[in-house]
């Protein structure tokens, strides 16, 4: 990763941020990183989300001609498809078996699986945090017929792994990712957008298709997040997760240090123009 050839406070970095808009929802709590931040450097922050998910209906789910029980494992890669496939098991009043076998591609996942079913730890296998950790789990069990419930926008990593190693495999799109309708914001005159999806890129030139970066800093967190910027043709300036900045917070605020205050040698690694 080719470090920024800017100097600190410098350039496109020389204005302070004053101004943070985060593309997702408003914390339900005050005990948040975001308003740590707020308040340390006395910088304004918003929340907005620049995507929403739509149910897929029944009537529209079963054109897909996925029957559910004929699977005897399910992948669940968030909240949104426990949420959403257990909505379109109701509709269909179909009630899962208890052998069925759930893999989840976190604890958090896995806990929130809880709130529909109660599961006995046989039938429940968790993967660390990412798709590529849930793989080594899925690889033990190759005589399941397994049944992924998605959003028509997703990753291909998992789908592609499935078929790559001869896993009896169907796909359900269950939800949809659209643009939120951001008509009600006048502009977007940040001096720092932090985006978590490509989605949310897609979504604010869906929304504001004159958009201009200008002196507006882009964050992105995770690697495709930080493709859809550069693709879009904006400049990247904050790039998350990386090993001293896992999360978005942290790699705005080592961007803070080291462009508007207390420099560090490690605060350069996660500042400045990033490349691929």
């Amino acid at each position: 990763m080719a470090e920024s050839t800017d100097k600190p406070g410098t350039g496109r970095h020389a204005k302070r941020i004053s101004s943070i808009l985060v593309t997702q929802p408003k914390p339900t709590t005050d005990v948040n990183p975001y308003f740590a931040i707020a308040e340390k450097h006395g910088i304004k922050v918003d929340f907005r989300e620049f995507i929403q998910v739509d149910p897929v209906s029944y009537k529209d789910f079963r054109k897909e001609k996925v029957n559910i029980a004929e699977h005897t494992a399910i992948i669940f890669t968030s909240r949104n498809a426990v949420d959403h496939f257990f909505r379109i098991c109701q509709e269909a009043k179909l009630e899962m078996p208890a052998e069925m076998k759930y893999f989840c591609i976190s604890e958090q996942t896995a806990n929130y699986l809880q709130k529909y079913i109660v599961l006995r730890k046989r039938k429940l296998f968790v993967g660390l945090r990412t798709a590529t950790d849930l793989f080594d789990v899925i690889k033990k069990h190759k005589t399941e017929k397994f049944l992924y419930p998605c959003s028509d926008i997703r990753k291909d990593d998992l789908p592609e792994f499935m078929r790559a190693n001869g896993f009896k495999f169907s796909e359900a799109v269950i939800y949809r990712t659209v643009a939120s309708d951001l008509s009600d914001l006048t502009d977007v005159k940040y001096d720092c957008l932090a985006f978590f999806s490509p989605s949310g890129i897609s979504s604010l030139f869906i929304n504001f298709p004159d958009f201009q970066q200008n002196g507006t800093r882009i964050a992105a967190f995770g690697p495709t997040t930080a493709k859809a910027v550069r693709d879009a043709g904006l400049e990247l300036d904050i790039e998350a997760p990386l090993p001293n900045a896992p999360s978005m917070t942290g790699a705005i605020e080592a961007y803070i240090r080291y462009h508007h205050g207390l420099e560090s040698s490690k605060d350069k690694k996660v500042t400045g123009k990033q490349s691929a």
